[in-house]
């Protein structure tokens, strides 16, 4: 164990003493964790206590001791002490939260820990959430789903949060200070489930205008997020300013030098200003001004300064990095500048103009490329975070290099000279991969490696409620298979399926930058299924059951996607008509199946998906425009450049009731029915305008169920049953 950490554990421990008397000072006025653990367990809130301790050395800590029905919980902020009940939680009572189902039948009196559970960060930085989540996860969630995901991420132990919301306002505000007017600047700004690359300046207007109304609701939910996240003593990071500016921005602004930045797959990206002119530190003035008017101020903002092939022109990199550096520190002195890890960002010439102490890099590439060895070298010794991208575009694949992270954190953190100061958690679409949640946010809270064959067995009585074998085989296999990938390969999420691929006989992945293959024995990984509809009636309960029981049904189906396409492809080439129905009517049976199968999670529904965009409109017109903005980011994307020539289409594809049953049955229906023409009248199949048929969809498809339906369990035995068939 580190002396540091141990002197923190020393300093908690000597606290111990201490908690007569807090109770009734508690009841008068709830602490932050007490307001939030009743919101998560009100039937049994009133038995924890929570004291906050100062931090020593600056690293967070908890401590959590107690008797039966009477549980004292310390810790540096409220987030750290509801990190230290779930730890509690977990490890006492065989009871967890997570972003997807928990289990939370607990006895009437909470039981007391086997003795005080005393734990340190080994990290100070705890980073959540992608510049894409905003689009991916939810653009149009509401504050019930984000005061719930929020406690969530403090469970896990995470204490910098990025919020994007909110900063269409900011922009709004800013430039109609710079001469445009409030109906041009609408325009301008992205519907919201694309303002994401509109904030890395890869694209701009699509999806739009926004209305006032829309921004103003935004602003509000943005100010909960901002006010909730400091409550609990957490940071929401926010946008810097770097120079994006409307069009037409020099004409309107007298010595502004522009630098157009071209196009980005299939969208004209926003010009660039120069940083180094006396308007740029006018623009980011008044930014800064406006955000912290409406947001507050925070400790670290998010800067990607010429993100994803940005064009400096001629401007020096590194004085345009000096530039925007020196307005964040007029602003905010003591921030943090917070930058992507992704490709070649941040580019060498950043990093050694601007002071590396006060720049934290949160890596994205950590378990993508086995050549990525040594981050102090490669970004001068500038601190670090550990991170994780699993998920690309919000597939609903399962699976993540976990070998990965148990293998390098420890080692990378320890070694000599190291830089690494924190963990990023950073999947572009979040709210999957449970498992994987729980394991990389453990990280910083472990002393020493992880054995995953450990973890991973914990996990099955943590997530259902009691040790059983059966649910313990079921995770041994995901262990060994989805989640037992590694990066050898260059990749870091998990293969999605060709049910939702454009349809072709040779597809080999839905996404254009998803695996063409398959990362795992998927046989080996059909026999979890069995194992799970075994588990007891008893740990049947909770809603952590009912979405992995979900989840590796689905995965299950999709998996046949990849063994089927081959066979209806040979079919086809030998021109055997009555074997090639046979197989088209197969896949149909399997995505049938598949469509069963998440029509019964609330969380896997195209409906919900549309009646959260609809909800924000103020009329059917709006209403109208934010349901295409938001089903176009899992369809096409964009429009027909980008989908087609920029490769966008089906970048956010994802197994979801109405999406399988709907857009991704007539795509492969259309498509096996004009092969099937093409062999009765000998003829070669002709080609089909796929964007057309899409965007049909989308402007005309019929009404979705918003509420889950069928039996997950039945359902699920019906798979496997035709699995072993």
């Amino acid at each position: 164990m580190d002396i540091g950490r141990r002197t923190i554990l020393t300093a908690l421990g000597a606290t111990a003493a201490l908690g007569a008397g807090q109770g009734a000072a508690q009841a008068a006025s709830p602490p932050p964790a007490a307001r939030a653990l009743a919101r998560l367990l009100p039937r049994h809130c009133d038995q924890v206590t929570f004291r906050t301790v100062p931090a020593k050395d600056g690293a967070d800590a908890f401590r959590v001791s107690g008797t039966a029905g009477r549980i004292l919980v310390e810790g540096t902020t409220p987030a750290v002490q509801l990190t230290g009940v779930h730890h509690y939680l977990r490890e006492t009572a065989y009871a967890h939260f997570s972003w997807n189902g928990e289990q939370t039948r607990l006895p009437r009196r909470l039981p007391a820990p086997r003795e005080p559970l005393v734990k340190s960060a080994n990290v100070a930085h705890r980073f959540v959430l992608n510049d894409t989540s905003d689009g991916y996860t939810g653009p149009y969630s509401g504050w019930e789903y984000w005061e719930h995901e929020l406690d969530v991420l403090a469970l896990h132990g995470y204490n910098e949060v990025l919020v994007y919301l909110g900063a269409d306002t900011v922009y709004h505000r800013t430039f109609r200070e710079f001469g445009y007017g409030d109906a041009e600047l609408r325009s301008w700004i992205p519907g919201p489930a694309h303002q994401p690359w509109w904030l890395l300046q890869n694209m701009s207007a699509f999806g739009g205008p926004v209305s006032q109304q829309l921004l103003d609701r935004r602003l509000r939910l943005a100010q909960r997020i901002a006010g909730r996240l400091r409550e609990l003593g957490m940071t929401p990071v926010l946008p810097g300013y770097f120079g994006t500016v409307p069009p037409g921005f020099a004409d309107r602004n007298p010595g502004a030098h522009v630098v157009p930045q071209g196009a980005w797959t299939g969208f004209t990206r926003p010009d660039w200003l120069d940083p180094r002119t006396a308007v740029f530190g006018r623009v980011a003035e008044t930014f800064y001004r406006i955000q912290s008017a409406l947001l507050g101020d925070s400790d670290m903002y998010k800067v990607d300064l010429l993100h994803e092939g940005g064009d400096p022109g001629d401007v020096p990199v590194g004085d345009a990095a000096k530039a925007v550096e020196k307005a964040l520190r007029t602003a905010h002195p003591g921030a943090l500048w917070n930058v992507l890890g992704w490709q070649t960002n941040p580019r060498r010439e950043i990093i050694d103009a601007v002071d590396k102490s006060r720049m934290f890099i949160v890596d994205g590439l950590s378990d993508r490329y086995p050549t990525v060895t040594d981050r102090e070298q490669d970004w001068a010794g500038t601190p670090y975070a550990f991170g994780s991208i699993w998920n690309f575009g919000g597939h609903t694949t399962m699976g993540a290099n976990t070998p990965d992270w148990t293998a390098l954190y420890e080692k990378w953190r320890t070694r000599r000279g190291s830089a690494l100061d924190g963990i990023a958690l950073m999947p572009e679409g979040a709210d999957n991969n449970p498992a994987a949640f729980a394991l990389f946010s453990d990280l910083p809270w472990s002393d020493g490696p992880v054995s995953l064959t450990a973890w991973f067995d914990r996990w099955s009585a943590e997530r259902y409620g009691a040790p059983d074998r059966h649910a313990a085989a079921a995770w041994d296999i995901l262990r060994r298979t989805a989640y037992g990938t590694t990066r050898q390969d260059g990749w870091s999420e998990a293969p999605d399926g060709l049910f939702g691929a454009r349809p072709s006989l040779t597809a080999r992945s839905g996404a254009a930058w998803s695996p063409g293959g398959l990362r795992y024995d998927t046989a080996e990984f059909a026999r979890a299924l069995p194992e799970l509809l075994a588990v007891p009636a008893s740990l049947r309960r909770s809603s952590a059951y009912r979405y992995d029981l979900l989840d590796v049904t689905r995965q299950t189906l999709s998996h046949h996607s990849r063994t089927l396409l081959p066979r209806i492809k040979a079919a086809c080439d030998s021109a055997d008509r009555a074997e090639f129905r046979r197989l088209t009517a197969e896949w149909f049976v399997w995505m049938g199946l598949l469509e069963e199968t998440v029509a019964t999670g609330d969380r896997f529904l195209l409906g919900r998906w549309i009646a959260d965009a609809r909800s924000w409109g103020a009329d059917s017109a709006e209403k109208d425009r934010l349901a295409g903005d938001a089903v176009s980011l899992l369809t096409v994307w964009g429009g027909r450049a980008a989908a087609d020539d920029g490769g966008l289409r089906d970048y956010a594809n994802r197994e979801w009731a109405g999406l399988v049953g709907g857009l991704y049955t007539l795509r492969w229906k259309t498509y096996f029915q004009e092969l099937d023409t093409a062999l009765t009248e000998q003829r070669a199949p002709r080609d089909i305008d796929w964007y057309a048929v899409e965007d049909g969809w989308i402007r005309d498809h019929p009404p979705y169920r918003a509420a889950p339906s069928g039996d997950i369990v039945r359902i699920a035995r019906r798979v496997a049953g035709a699995g072993r068939g």
